[in-house]
């Protein structure tokens, strides 16, 4: 599964309108307030589920402003991201306040300072030390609420971790205790790179302690470990989420889906970071459950890609989905893991867009009206020849997207 956007605005519009990026803003952070604003956001999926009769329900992070409130401190009321759509929109932001303060805070309900504020961090103390804690208690409740009544509902919960700052609680960190970390592939920076990051927001709006990971092995190895930690604390927040949907008796009425809106590059390539269009960027977990499966458990290998997601709910649905969306609906890769899809996931930032399919990742960048292009093969173990470039070029060339509305 690839995003569209490696960026956690952009891809979340992607992911809520089931659209590719038309304007550049739809490649910023506050691409849904923008075309709110404009009157031009396409229907989203909480929108068309609560016009097919469902109660929608948001907690945490599922647009780009935790709780879905925008204003100085993102929770002025008259101040919608995304007006309308939920019935109820729910943030707890605990000792931090409010949720500009949570977004990026650290334990204590400490908030980020620019620059100030460590880009890790590992406390003694619950789940509920750092923001996701509060969020998966927060659905948990409101999974017991929604599971007492007659009308279906459609619950959207936005978990924040593995997001910077990287912290955790300790036992999180422990488990990591004594443990080997996978190795980095591709540690350099690649000759070809035309969509190469600087990393600015992990090493611009965060402290190190005048360490650097690409020139400090031991510092880079804490990071790292940092970063697993984090995700293993998001692992056990879904967790509770799961074992609540059990224990409500649900479980079989249940369709759940697991989303991220982007990968990162823990040293590979050179960076530290997500705004590129290299695999470790595009590549996010994306898992589906529904009642009945015959295969539950089974990877499906065909390439999809964030788009694809809104069309699926609504054909497991059966609402009726509208007629703005660019993806394909995945059921039948859920009905059999081996159904095959269009074979192919656009990506974009910037400047370009980048086609993976499942041998190749062909990049182009348009500068001038001049076209440059990169070509990475899979696996990943040489470099393409010319004549391979030229061949994939025109093979993919009519796969670039160009808007038509």
């Amino acid at each position: 599964h690839y995003v569209q956007a490696p960026t956690c605005g952009a891809s979340r519009h992607s992911l809520l309108t089931g659209r590719y990026p038309r304007t550049p803003e739809d490649l910023r952070n506050q691409a849904i307030s923008i075309r709110v604003k404009k009157k031009t956001l396409p229907p989203t999926i909480p929108q068309v589920f609560k016009q097919s009769g469902y109660t929608t329900l948001s907690v945490g992070k599922v647009s780009h402003h935790p709780g879905g409130l925008m204003g100085k401190e993102w929770n002025d009321p008259n101040k919608e991201e995304m007006p309308g759509v939920w019935d109820q929109k729910i943030m707890p932001c605990a000792e931090w306040k409010t949720p500009f303060r949570l977004m990026h805070g650290i334990a204590d309900g400490i908030p980020r300072t620019r620059g100030v504020t460590p880009a890790i961090e590992v406390k003694e103390g619950p789940d509920t030390i750092y923001p996701d804690g509060h969020i998966s208690d927060s659905a948990v409740k409101s999974i017991q609420n929604l599971s007492k009544t007659d009308q279906p509902w459609f619950l959207a919960v936005g978990l924040m971790k593995p997001h910077l700052p990287f912290t955790a609680p300790k036992k999180y960190w422990d488990l990591y205790e004594g443990k080997k970390l996978p190795v980095v592939n591709h540690p350099d920076k690649p000759s070809r790179n035309i969509s190469w990051s600087k990393s600015r927001e992990f090493f611009g709006s965060y402290n190190h302690d005048k360490k650097d990971p690409r020139t400090d092995a031991v510092y880079a190895a804490t990071v790292r470990r940092h970063y697993y930690a984090s995700v293993s604390y998001v692992d056990a927040q879904v967790g509770k989420l799961l074992t609540a949907i059990e224990q409500s008796g649900q479980k079989e009425n249940t369709i759940i889906l697991l989303w991220g809106d982007h990968g990162w590059n823990l040293g590979e390539r050179a960076i530290w970071g997500k705004h590129n269009l290299y695999e470790e960027a595009l590549l996010a977990p994306l898992i589906i459950y529904t009642p009945g499966m015959k295969d539950a458990g089974t990877p499906a290998n065909a390439i999809t890609e964030t788009t694809d997601i809104f069309p699926t709910l609504c054909e497991l649905s059966d609402v009726e989905k509208p007629g703005t969306l660019d993806g394909t609906s995945l059921k039948a890769q859920i009905d059999n893991p081996r159904a095959p899809t269009d074979g192919t996931a656009i990506s974009f930032w910037q400047d370009s867009q980048s086609i993976r399919t499942d041998k190749y990742r062909l990049t182009r960048q348009i500068k001038k009206n001049q076209a440059s292009y990169d070509l990475f093969l899979f696996p990943e173990k040489e470099e393409p020849s010319k004549e391979l470039v030229d061949q994939v070029k025109k093979h993919l060339s009519n796969r670039f997207f160009t808007p038509k509305d």
